[in-house]
């Protein structure tokens, strides 16, 4: 009798091949195309999509969470899906993506953060990580002294891939479902019309990076002291942005603590943005999270594989013998 196998048994559209997670792979919200939330259709276009790119050579980041996000940013148009796909290995093979991942270290980020602090620390009170940026003292003269704008670049990928993984995924096994996006606090103030030209060629492209290559990343945004005026210009630029993204954020003004201590509890939140948080050192370099915490921490994807090879290969039996 043929032995039995104790593999779990995947529902539709999870591929045993492909699909190898450690956490909860359930949505909280049953949002129609999310995990856990799909219909017969769409399952049946994440296995078109995966067939598709298979057949075009591609075997890695295949499994169904990556492709669920890159059908719902393309509204489940299969074709547009993998033009989207293609287009992002395409570029993560051009910028390094897998090495930067992996051997990354921005040895100069505490001078830059005198002028862009950009970090992640903690979760909101969805358990997502909260992911913070201070535009308003960005002097690209200054900082180009200290790093170049390429460095910068591949700072905010590193911490792009650290989101996707260790981070999502120690977040999702401490509250228990599925997390898949980040709750951003941008912090407009100092931030003037004056100073927006020099940081604009750098922002568009941070900006171009997220929307093409992290899809379905975003979860919440607020925009906190806002300039006067610029809820009249963000009005205008609502009309060319995706509903489903408009409803994420929040543009507030200098009152925006009641309002942010709604979404992030209070000692998770740093104490300059009205939360009580005073990490030892400063709370921008902390790193403090789910991620950080033994009991969920788990070490990404990319250097488990590559244990498992050395392991494999220091027990394999040499030639000579």
């Amino acid at each position: 009798m043929a032995e039995e196998n104790n593999a779990p048994k995947l529902d539709p559209p999870f591929d045993p091949k492909y699909d190898d997670y450690d956490y909860p792979t359930t949505a909280p919200e049953a949002k129609p195309g999310h995990p856990g939330h799909t219909d017969a259709e769409q399952n049946a276009k994440v296995y078109q999509l995966r067939m598709m790119l298979e057949a075009e050579g591609y075997t890695e980041r295949l499994d169904t969470l990556t492709l669920l996000r890159f059908l719902r940013a393309r509204k489940f148009d299969v074709e547009a899906a993998k033009i989207m796909f293609i287009e992002c290995e395409k570029w993560r093979k051009e910028f390094k993506t897998d090495e930067i991942a992996q051997t990354f270290e921005y040895t100069e980020k505490p001078q830059v953060f005198e002028y862009y602090p950009q970090y992640y620390h903690k979760t909101d009170k969805d358990g997502r990580p909260v992911y913070i940026e201070k535009l308003g003292n960005i002097d690209l003269n200054a900082m180009y002294k200290i790093t170049t704008s390429e460095r910068m670049l591949q700072n905010l990928v590193y911490e792009y891939e650290k989101m996707s993984d260790p981070r999502l995924p120690a977040c999702s096994r401490k509250a228990g479902k599925l997390l898949e996006t980040s709750c951003t606090i941008l912090d407009l103030k100092g931030v003037g019309i004056t100073n927006v030209p020099s940081v604009y060629g750098y922002l568009r492209q941070a900006s171009a990076i997220s929307q093409n290559y992290y899809p379905e990343r975003l979860g919440k945004l607020f925009l906190i002291n806002a300039p006067w005026g610029f809820s009249s210009v963000f009005s205008v630029v609502k009309g060319f942005l995706d509903p489903v993204t408009v409803e994420k954020i929040k543009v507030l003004g200098s009152n925006y603590q009641a309002e942010l201590l709604a979404q992030v509890p209070a000692e998770n939140l740093p104490k300059e943005f009205g939360g009580t948080c005073e990490c030892e050192g400063g709370c921008q370099f902390s790193d403090a999270g789910p991620w950080q915490e033994p009991e969920w921490a788990r070490p990404p994807k990319w250097a488990r594989k590559k244990e498992a090879e050395q392991t494999a290969a220091a027990a394999a039996p040499s030639a000579s013998e």
